[in-house]
């Protein structure tokens, strides 16, 4: 893996105007992404997982807003390209596979016709050689029959080929980093497997690098190579996947690994994490969000700057009094 990141995002801050107030949904978000490594970002629903891929990708609505922040990739910063700079970008060079497929495929177009889309857009070519290209990255995601596949619509595929197929047109362009988006949601445990060693074995084979987010721990220390962990739009620990499963020091993180079947010996071992995500919107957050629901909390806790600490090889940590 090449010392130089192919993506780095550096103190990522969004917020989202709302009738009752500001949503401080992101605060001084920071991780990298190797060529040719797989990341995970785990946390509960409403961590700031899917916001941080939409700032990314240039998708968030119209009531969110960047206030800090770089991400670049490849030289260039994400966050500062106009719509036409980043139409260009998406599909080819940075993709993503949206949390659920039936909604994110359009419902009047068969589906190898919206794979055609992508690769006209970037890369256009005869109809010959574009269709090609379609069967091809039909036939790279194991669909079976890929001719008769492409002719189909949305509705008449299971959940499982509709997820292939988002796969497939997110990589016919050959990005080179690929975000999925909690891929294996509604999916069954048999369906999420091939899912996901689909998505892996493609990745690899296109040499690119990618970003799986994820509210499943198993599934990220199955796949990934490092694991960012949020909580409430923080970072609060970064480590590679091992370290992180033998040598959690963020009680938050702890906690994760506690409530997760396949993380503990029995099931006598498992544990809920007590509380709730703070209300972002609060004027008063604590410095550490994780702090209202730590039973490690000390004065010190409560001092600002919260920054990140190593504490050991490309392990980070944000705790005052870590684990």
């Amino acid at each position: 893996m090449s010392a130089v990141p192919l993506l780095a995002v550096d103190d990522l801050t969004v917020s989202f105007r709302t009738r009752t107030g500001a949503v401080k949904a992101l605060e001084h978000v920071s991780f990298s992404v190797g060529r040719g490594e797989m990341i995970g970002i785990v946390g509960e629903s409403g961590s700031g997982k899917s916001v941080t891929a939409f700032a990314l990708m240039g998708l968030l609505d119209a009531a969110a807003r960047v206030t800090s922040g770089r991400a670049d990739f490849e030289g260039r910063d994400l966050l500062k390209l106009r719509q036409g700079e980043l139409n260009e970008l998406r599909g080819r060079d940075l993709s993503i596979v949206f949390q659920n497929p039936r909604t994110a495929l359009n419902p009047i177009r068969a589906v190898g016709t919206q794979i055609a889309d992508v690769i006209a857009r970037h890369d256009p070519g005869s109809a010959a050689k574009i269709r090609a290209r379609t069967l091809a990255a039909l036939q790279a995601v194991r669909i079976p029959d890929p001719e008769r596949r492409a002719r189909a619509y949305p509705f008449e595929l299971s959940g499982g080929m509709c997820q292939r197929i988002g796969i497939a047109m997110a990589l016919a362009c050959r990005p080179r980093l690929l975000i999925a988006d909690e891929p294996t949601t509604g999916l069954d445990v048999t369906t999420q497997a091939v899912v996901m060693d689909l998505f892996r074995d493609a990745v690899r084979a296109g040499g690119a690098s990618a970003i799986l987010i994820t509210h499943d721990l198993a599934l990220a220390s199955e796949y990934c190579d490092r694991i960012v962990v949020m909580h409430a739009g923080h970072v609060v620990e970064t480590a590679p996947t091992a370290e992180l499963f033998r040598h959690p020091r963020h009680p938050y993180t702890a906690k994760l690994l506690g409530s997760v079947p396949s993380a503990v010996e029995t099931i006598d071992d498992l544990a809920p994490i007590d509380g709730s995500l703070p209300d972002l919107r609060r004027a008063d957050l604590p410095v550490c969000r994780f702090a209202e629901r730590c039973e490690r909390r000390r004065p010190v806790c409560d001092t600002a700057p919260l920054l990140p600490e190593p504490c050991g090889p490309d392990h980070l940590v944000s705790c005052r009094v870590p684990l």
